[in-house]
């Protein structure tokens, strides 16, 4: 009984895991207020190294709608400048000579709804990813030996631990989509 205890609560963990992973990916999705997490996904080669622009620069928002890049190394400017036009950003990045400068355009309507279609799709692979450890917490359940009363209340718990987490995924895409379709 304590080994399937264990099993659940690493299930447990195991969710808790997807919804950070869900979270991660959305912070990705640009809401048309500037965040450096938008470059979370951009690296460029420093000394031979792929690296993360923002573990070599310091990133600041100046304007609601502007990042500013500050590198450590003036000599990176470059590489980097090129790192954010070869992006998906699709943003045209401004050299000053010191840093570069980022400016967000305001979004279409048309735009915000594709992003809530992208986030709608993000929504659906975490929900997948928690319901495939349930069948897999299921499984377990279901080789163990216990009685049919434990056995059916280890699935309504199981059960009851999945809507709890799809509920939370669902707050957050929620708020998520709040802030992409505010002007």
């Amino acid at each position: 009984m304590e080994e399937l205890e264990m099993t659940i609560l690493e299930g447990e963990e195991r969710m808790d895991k997807a919804i950070e992973a869900y979270i991660r990916e959305l912070s990705t999705v640009r809401t048309g207020k500037a965040n450096a997490s938008l470059l979370d996904t951009i690296s460029i080669d420093y000394y031979g190294v792929a690296t993360p622009i923002k573990q070599i620069s310091s990133i600041t928002i100046p304007e609601a709608n502007q990042l500013y890049i500050k590198p450590f190394d003036k000599t990176s400017l470059k590489a980097i400048e090129t790192a954010i036009f070869a992006s998906t950003l699709g943003l045209t990045p401004q050299n000053d000579g010191a840093g570069i400068r980022l400016i967000l355009p305001k979004m279409t309507e048309e735009r915000r709804r594709e992003l809530v279609k992208t986030v709608g799709k993000l929504e659906e692979n975490a929900k997948v990813a928690i319901r495939n450890i349930r069948r897999d917490l299921n499984d377990e359940i279901k080789k163990a030996s216990i009685t049919e009363d434990q056995e059916k209340e280890e699935l309504a718990d199981v059960q009851e631990l999945t809507d709890k987490k799809i509920s939370e995924i669902e707050k957050i895409t929620s708020k998520k989509n709040e802030d992409l379709m505010s002007f």
